[in-house]
């Protein structure tokens, strides 16, 4: 493994909470290039020939093991498309723990657009965690573009916990699943923006056979001048239960806009949209105030509180 500088391991902490070599399979791509690789007896990790990126092959019935694939850029100016495929055999329980982050101290602007496919086999069942921060005091900007699409066969499940909460410039984060008969995915989206940075949240989700399900929610805050757009979209083709929820906080001169989005192909078909903007209650601030806090340090326990 290439040895990574302080930033490096701090991004790579922030973004996948590694402090050293993670156990299992992982793949670590720093500016780049592949700082390590290690596949197991059950995972394979291997780049791929044609373009930027890898395979990850998970063996049918493999349970307790994990995959890390982080990415971290500290080179200002940098701009990479990666792909990766994963590929999950009948009946895995597997942890998948990918994410990205850039330290950008120049005036270019840094760019990473990764784009994951998932091809989860029938009863298998994974976790991925993506998180994506930002930091550096150059001018150039730090953004960041992922596209994520699921296919899950019958009776899978999918866990997804999307995550970002700083230093990111520009994102538009894109999402497309098509689960069959059974299948259930789950999505956590937890998102702050700040200054002048802009955030754009799309998923649409095919619910294309009988009793498959969804439920995608959001919790977002929006400071300063900062946009955020959330559209989501169900399309029920079956018999199917689907839900999705934006819940965003809004403060100072911050904008946010919720896109619903329901389609309904089957009279069975059971979809259900909720959303709410709103800023925080004067109450709360008060409440914590009387306990010594700043109203500063009051609306801070607030908003962490809210992004748990």
């Amino acid at each position: 493994m290439l040895k990574l500088d302080e930033i490096q391991m701090r991004l790579l902490k922030e973004v996948a909470d590694l402090h050293s070599v993670p156990e299992g399979a992982y793949n670590i791509r720093s500016n780049s290039q592949s700082a390590g690789r290690q596949s197991t007896a059950n995972i394979e990790i291997v780049p791929k020939q044609d373009v930027s990126g890898l395979e990850i092959r998970i063996k049918p019935g493999t349970r307790n093991e994990s995959v890390h694939i982080p990415v971290v850029m500290t080179q200002s100016g940098l701009k990479e498309v990666v792909y990766n495929d994963f590929y999950i055999g009948e009946g895995a329980d597997v942890v998948i723990v990918a994410g990205c982050g850039i330290d950008n101290c120049g005036n270019q602007d840094s760019q990473h657009d990764g784009i994951h496919r998932f091809f989860v086999g029938k009863g298998a069942h994974i976790k991925y965690v993506e998180k994506h921060y930002g930091s550096g005091d150059g001018k150039g900007k730090r953004i960041l573009n992922p596209v994520t699409e699921v296919y899950q066969e019958e009776d899978s499940s999918v866990e997804m916990e999307m995550v970002q909460i700083k230093g990111v410039d520009d994102t538009n984060r894109t999402t497309l699943a098509e689960l069959k008969a059974g299948a259930r995915l789950v999505v956590r989206e937890r998102l702050m923006t700040h200054g002048q940075q802009n955030a754009i949240s799309t998923y649409t989700v095919h619910l294309n056979g009988e009793n498959a399900s969804a439920d995608v929610v959001s919790r977002s805050v929006a400071k300063d001048q900062s946009y955020q757009k959330f559209d989501a979209k169900l399309v029920g083709n079956a018999a199917c239960h689907g839900h999705t929820e934006c819940d965003s906080i809004i403060m100072d001169q911050g904008r946010i806009l919720a896109v619903p989005g329901l389609e309904a192909n089957n009279v069975d078909a059971a979809l259900v949209h909720e959303a709410a903007i709103g800023k925080i209650a004067g109450d709360q601030i008060i409440k914590l105030m009387t306990l010594g806090l700043t109203e500063q340090e009051a609306e801070e326990q607030i908003v962490n509180g809210f992004l748990k």
